[in-house]
């Protein structure tokens, strides 16, 4: 899934160059490097991207040689998850046939890239051999409330545990419990199963979204696909696969989660940027033409020129050719509230 729009790395992160598109790491685009984990577990020419229509053109650039222009998918419109998903398994299965899918975000961050192939390969044969929808749990680390957990019962032996409830993003003291009681883990975004489970129970759960899809899929292969398509897809109601499917499934018995520990952040803020590069002894990231004195716990990305700092503290300070943000370094989920600004002034220049 690679068509966010990564608002919360803006100015650097845009509506045609988004998160995904970035280079972030100083390795390699976030999206090769997703292809490139994914690699790992099945063949390139398996890969699919469901990107927006805006980025399709550059995520063809970006990933050439990695994935077939073919398997890059376009939405006419964001719809959120469940639609995003759900017009993948339609792809797959009116194209191609049945078969497992791999859901996975395309702008996160593995560290421990061996053991999630571990995981995803657990995953593979548990979603063939079962009708349930699989979902990988992340070990918490801290009382993040930033992500959603999944809670599951420990009861069971074996890897794989049966999905009690899923729960949305906590206040802190609720995050604390969370982690101290062993129960829960942190919902990953990344989904195993066949891509006519998902269909099935997108039909039983929502099936106006299902309805839509499913004429879609009568268009696929024919004259007409991308017609249709255009004119279909952006009525698809909006709504999370979490709300719309893993809810109303877990309360049936129907999900399974495994548990892992695979060095995973979503990477979602420019507060984040010490996942990616090593903060240097005052626990600063500097990333370009910086100078700091006596700067502590910042976070300083200059595309181009020269950027200096003295004596501040707990900031994020980026610049790119055309804007240059500041804001606190604990408030930096915030960032997003200036592209909504923006959006509101007619600013669309700096989008």
């Amino acid at each position: 899934m690679a068509g966010g729009g990564g608002t919360r790395f803006w100015p650097l992160s845009r509506q045609k160059t988004p998160k995904q598109l970035l280079n972030l790491s100083g390795k390699d685009l976030m999206v090769n490097e997703a292809v490139d984990r994914m690699a790992t577990v099945i063949g390139k020419s398996n890969i699919f991207i469901v990107t927006a229509d805006v980025q399709a053109p550059s995520m063809i650039t970006a990933t050439q040689g990695k994935v077939f222009p073919r398997n890059i998918l376009a939405e006419p419109a964001a719809r959120n998850t469940a639609a995003c998903i759900g017009y993948a398994a339609m792809e797959i299965l009116r194209k191609y046939g049945d078969g497992v899918m791999i859901i996975t975000p395309a702008d996160h961050y593995i560290e421990d890239v061996p053991a999630l192939t571990e995981i995803f390969k657990t995953a593979i044969i548990t979603a063939e051999d079962q009708d349930k929808l699989v979902t990988i749990g992340l070990k918490p680390t801290f009382p993040s409330t930033g992500f959603g957990y999944i809670k599951y019962d420990t009861e069971i032996n074996g890897f794989i545990k049966p999905v009690i409830e899923f729960k949305e993003k906590p206040d802190e003291e609720t995050a604390k419990m969370y982690v101290e009681s062993g129960h829960y883990a942190w919902n990953s975004g990344m989904f195993i199963w066949k891509a006519s489970l998902i269909l099935n129970k997108l039909k039983e759960f929502v099936p106006d979204i299902y309805a839509d899809l499913e004429t879609i899929g009568d268009a696929m292969n024919t004259p007409k696909e991308q017609e249709v398509l255009h004119n279909i897809y952006p009525r698809i109601r909006k709504i999370s696969i979490d709300y719309a499917v893993m809810e109303p499934s877990a309360a049936k018995g129907d999900v399974l989660v495994i548990p892992g520990d695979c060095g995973w952040n979503d990477v979602g803020s420019w507060d984040m940027m010490d996942i990616l590069h090593k903060p240097d002894s005052e626990g600063n990231v500097i990333v370009g033409d910086v100078i700091a004195i006596d700067t502590k716990d910042t976070v300083i990305y200059s595309k181009s020129r020269i950027v200096t700092a003295v004596d501040v503290e707990n900031i994020v300070i980026v610049d790119t050719p055309d804007a240059i943000m500041v804001c606190k370094k604990d408030k930096a989920q915030n960032v997003k509230k200036i592209v909504d600004a923006l959006n509101e002034a007619g600013r669309t220049e700096l989008l």
